[in-house]
C-alpha cells in the first residue's frame, strides 16, 4: 500500500487561518481575518492574571518579561522547495536544535555552539521527546547517495553529543527507505511503505525489512516501556486498520483494536495510556482528526474505552494537528496519563459572546466526556504544548502582528477553569516570532525559557530575508 512521505504531505500543506469566531473589536476582527498558520509548540510557570481577560493588559505586565535572547540563523545553502531540519530538545544543559544536516547543542540561553553532531545527509525525522538518558532516534538521507531517500537511522545522545551509532535497513542488499522512526521499550523502530526495521538502544538488529503479503505495518509509536505497531489489512481504496502493542523482541501482538471500518488514517498520540485520533476522510479545517479514542489494551482485544469527536460537537472543533500520514506526528494538544485527561484547544471560544481566542476543553479519557474547561485570552489564540510537573496545562500564546504584540507562555488549570500568565514576550520581539509562527514549528518552554523552532526550511524568495532556524526568549541577565 503506498502512501506519500511526511516530508512531502507536509510540503504541500497550505497555512491554514484560524476560522472567524464570533463578533469582535474591529482590531480583532482583522487580525483572524488574515490568513494565518497553524502554529506547533511545548512549555512552563509565573503569575496570577488578575481575573476575566479584561485584566489581561494587567496580567501581561505584572508577567515575567522576556527578551529575545538568541537567533540561530537559518543555514545559508539554497534548498529546492524544503528541507528537513525536525527536532529540538532541552537538557539540562543544553538547548539542542537540528539544523541542515546536522544536529547542534547550544547554551541554554543560546549564543556559541557546545557541540555539533554531523550527521552529512537531510534530515527526515526525529523523535520529539527524549528519553529518560537523554537519547533520540533520527532519520536521514545517506550523504553520499540522497537520491535513496530517507535511508539512515541513528541514535543520538544529547547530554554527550554525539552521535552513538547509524544503521539501514537492507533488503536483498538494498538499503530501504522509511518514513518515520521511534523509541519505545528499548527498541528503536523505524517504518514506512518500503518495510520496516528495528534495533536495540545498543544498535543491534532485531529485525530488517520483508515483504508483508498481507497486513502490512504502515509504522510504529513508542514511549517509555511501550511500543505499538499500527497494521493496514486491507487495500489502497479499502483500508482496514488495527493497532497492536507489541512485544518488541518477539514483535507478537499482546493487544489488537481494530479500527472502525471506514477509518483512512490512524495517529498514535499516546502509547501509555494508549491514545488515537482517527480520520475517516470527512474532517474539517485541516486537523485530520474525526475523532479520538481511548484503548484499553491490557487485554488480547482492545477495549474502546472513551470517544470524543473532533468534527465539531458541543464545543465545535479543535486546532490539533494530525497530518494525514504521519503515524506519531500529532501536535498542539497534551495527554495528562496520571489523570486521564486529553486536553484539546477549541478553534473558537466556548463562553458565549467570550472576546477570548479560544478555550481549553479537557475530557476523561474513561468516558469521553467533558471534565472541565478553560477560557483563553483575547491577547492571542493558546495552543496547549505539554504539563508542568502538577499536571497542569503549558500553552503558548500566539503573538500579535496587528497589535504588534509579542506571544507567551500560560499555565492552565481545567479544573479551576483558571490561567496563570508565566511569561511575556517584549513587543520588540512579535516580527521574528510572527514570522515564524509561518509553517512547520514547534515550541519548547524549560527553566523559564521559551525556544522556537522551525522544521523544515525554504530559501527565501528574492529581497526577503529568511526567518531563524530558531530563536530563544527569556528574561535577560
Amino acid at each position: 500500500m503506498s502512501h506519500p512521505s511526511p516530508l512531502s504531505v507536509r510540503r504541500r500543506r497550505e497555512a491554514t487561518g484560524r476560522p472567524p469566531g464570533p463578533a469582535r473589536a474591529p482590531r480583532r476582527a482583522a487580525l483572524v481575518g488574515a490568513a494565518l498558520a497553524v502554529t506547533l509548540l511545548a512549555a512552563g510557570c509565573g503569575e496570577d492574571d488578575g481575573g476575566p481577560d479584561g485584566a489581561d493588559g494587567d496580567a501581561a505586565a505584572r508577567a515575567p518579561r522576556a527578551e529575545l535572547l538568541h537567533k540561530v540563523p537559518s543555514p545559508a545553502a539554497k534548498v529546492r522547495n524544503a528541507a528537513g531540519t525536525m527536532g529540538m530538545w532541552t537538557t539540562d544543559k543544553h538547548f539542542v536544535k537540528a539544523d541542515l544536516g546536522k544536529i547542534v547543542g547550544y547554551p541554554l540561553d543560546g549564543g556559541q555552539a557546545a557541540w555539533t553532531v554531523r550527521l552529512g545527509g537531510e534530515l527526515c525525522w526525529s523523535t520529539p521527546e527524549a528519553t529518560e538518558d537523554g537519547m533520540v532516534a533520527v532519520l536521514f538521507k545517506d550523504p553520499k547517495d540522497a537520491a535513496k531517500g530517507c535511508t539512515r537511522v541513528g541514535l543520538v545522545d544529547l547530554n554527550r553529543g554525539r552521535l552513538r551509532w547509524q544503521r539501514e535497513g537492507k533488503e536483498d542488499g538494498s538499503a530501504q527507505m522509511f518514513d518515520e522512526v521511534t523509541i519505545g521499550a528499548g527498541t528503536v523502530a523505524a517504518g514506512g511503505t518500503s518495510g520496516t526495521a528495528g534495533w536495540t538502544l545498543g544498535g543491534r538488529p532485531l529485525w530488517a525489512p520483508e515483504y508483508e503479503r498481507t497486513c502490512g505495518v504502515r509504522g510504529y509509536a513508542g514511549e517509555g516501556d511501550g511500543l505499538v505497531a499500527v497494521r493496514d489489512c486491507g487495500s489502497t481504496d479499502h483500508p482496514r486498520l488495527k493497532v497492536q502493542t507489541l512485544d518488541p523482541r518477539s514483535r507478537t501482538a499482546k493487544s489488537a483494536f481494530p479500527l472502525p471500518a471506514g477509518t483512512e488514517y490512524v495517529h498514535v498520540v499516546s502509547v501509555r495510556p494508549l491514545v488515537l485520533a482517527v480520520d475517516d476522510g470527512k474532517a474539517q479545517g485541516g486537523s485530520g482528526v474525526s475523532e479520538f479514542l481511548s484503548v484499553d489494551d491490557s487485554g488480547a482485544r482492545g477495549r474502546l474505552r472513551g470517544r470524543i469527536d473532533a468534527k465539531g460537537g458541543k464545543y465545535g472543533k479543535y486546532t490539533a494537528d494530525c497530518p494525514s500520514s504521519e503515524i506519531t506526528g500529532c501536535k498542539q494538544l497534551a495527554v495528562d496519563p496520571k489523570a486521564g485527561l486529553l486536553h484539546l484547544a477549541t478553534e473558537k471560544p466556548v463562553g458565549s459572546g467570550s472576546d477570548a481566542e479560544n478555550s481549553l476543553v479537557s475530557f476523561d479519557l474513561k468516558t469521553g466526556a467533558a471534565k472541565g474547561t478553560v477560557e483563553g485570552t483575547e491577547a492571542g489564540e493558546l495552543i496547549p504544548m505539554g504539563l508542568d510537573g502538577s499536571g497542569k496545562v503549558l500553552a503558548y500564546q500566539k503573538s500579535d502582528m496587528f497589535d504588534e504584540r509579542g506571544g507567551g507562555v500560560r499555565r492552565l488549570d481545567p479544573a479551576g477553569g483558571t490561567k496563570k500568565q508565566l511569561l511575556q514576550n517584549a513587543s520588540e520581539t512579535y516580527k521574528v516570532e510572527s514570522d515564524m509562527e509561518i509553517g512547520e514549528n514547534r515550541y519548547r518552554y524549560a527553566e523559564g525559557r521559551l525556544y522556537l523552532g522551525a522544521d523544515e526550511i525554504t530559501s527565501p524568495s528574492a529581497g526577503s530575508k529568511a526567518p531563524p532556524l530558531a530563536a530563544v526568549f527569556g528574561r535577560a541577565g
